[in-house]
């Protein structure tokens, strides 16, 4: 098999070896049917196995209860900025959402082209969104709280949920999906694009808990209505067949070998613990988000003098690791450790980032 770089890329990013391996033995005849999941009907017998497995293992990860519907909806996470509101925000009603960076403020954005009632309860832009807000006033009148729980881009990550009350909480959690024991109880809705710890891109999982369909206004279009989802099993059309595929092996490997999501979250903290520690162990390396708002998923960082920052990605990639270039709207460095990127590959950055430190003093 080809050499695996040490992929620390922030989406699409890293799939476990397994898998892979899995999807590669069976690329050409799944399962001994003379076909690839990619050629068969999606109303076939095998591919609604596939689906249904996908969304079995997911309840079964969150501990999922009877009152919480799993969906797979076209469009990735950024149609469900604009499917929320247009779902769920009624006429003369204003929901809170809570601003931490790029994504929420892309959500935000999508509600008001709607012309919807929006209230932006906190934000951390006046800090350039590199820390979580610790004081915001929610609306007990509004239809729902909107959070990010993961900002890819400036690298933080609630550790502690706001209280809503009896006011649903909505949570974009793309790039900390499935990485972490979660009380699902307290959400109303989850959604996450694939593309960074369930598979490749694609496809959007969305956990959402029954009663908020009661919400939903009749005059929707069809595929933008989350009744539709839930009404037809995300079978209204074709869905990605492939990506479904995709996050049902994804989700065994994550319940089969790594043991659920306190393992995994056990190894998460592991990883980004030690690249905390390689990143604070001098000035050389600065980190950008708040301390206490630091992501376990994307680490964020600069090099102090910053015309090394290019000469670190360029060494890092010949040294086999790749995806370490920052976000194109704040420049520096970023390692994404999604669930997929294991210990080795951190340990090996680790070591780089110490040899790069040592001969560019």
């Amino acid at each position: 098999m080809t050499n695996r770089i040490h992929n620390f890329s922030a989406g699409p990013s890293a799939l476990p070896t397994e898998v892979m391996k899995e999807i590669q033995e069976n690329l050409l005849s799944y399962k001994g049917s003379g076909m690839s999941v990619m050629e068969m009907s999606h109303r076939g017998d095998l591919f609604m196995e596939i689906i249904e497995e996908a969304r079995m293992r997911i309840k079964r990860l969150y501990n999922l209860s009877e009152a919480y519907e799993v969906l797979f909806v076209h469009g990735g996470a950024s149609l469900q900025f604009a499917m929320i509101p247009m779902n769920f925000i009624g006429e003369g009603q204003t929901a809170d959402y809570i601003e931490t960076g790029i994504w929420s403020t892309k959500a935000i954005a999508e509600a008001r082209i709607q012309n919807k009632g929006v209230r932006v309860a906190a934000s951390s832009k006046d800090r350039e969104f590199t820390c979580i807000p610790k004081a915001f006033a929610l609306s007990p009148d509004a239809p729902f709280v909107h959070i990010t729980t993961n900002n890819t881009v400036r690298g933080t990550q609630w550790h502690a949920l706001p209280e809503t009350g009896s006011v649903p909480l909505i949570a974009d959690m793309s790039s900390d999906i499935l990485s972490r024991p979660l009380d699902v109880s307290r959400f109303g809705m989850i959604y996450g694009g694939a593309q960074k710890n369930m598979g490749p891109s694609g496809t959007a999982v969305v956990i959402l808990r029954k009663d908020m369909v009661e919400k939903i206004p009749a005059g929707l279009p069809t595929m933008l209505s989350y009744r539709t989802y839930v009404e037809k099993e995300s079978m209204f059309n074709t869905p990605a067949t492939f990506p479904v595929y995709a996050i049902s092996l994804v989700t065994k490997w994550l319940e089969e070998t790594m043991g659920g999501l306190k393992a995994m979250e056990e190894i998460n903290t592991r990883k980004a613990e030690k690249l905390y520690a390689a990143m604070d162990e001098d000035d050389f390396y600065c980190g950008t988000a708040e301390k206490e708002s630091r992501s376990l998923m994307n680490i964020t960082f600069r090099i102090r003098n910053h015309d090394l920052e290019p000469v670190f990605i360029e060494e890092a990639l010949k040294a086999g690791m790749a995806g370490l270039k920052g976000h194109k709207s704040v420049g520096g460095l970023r390692a994404s450790i999604y669930n997929a990127v294991s210990e080795n590959s951190v340990d090996a950055l680790c070591a780089f980032m110490g040899d790069f430190k040592r001969k560019n003093r």
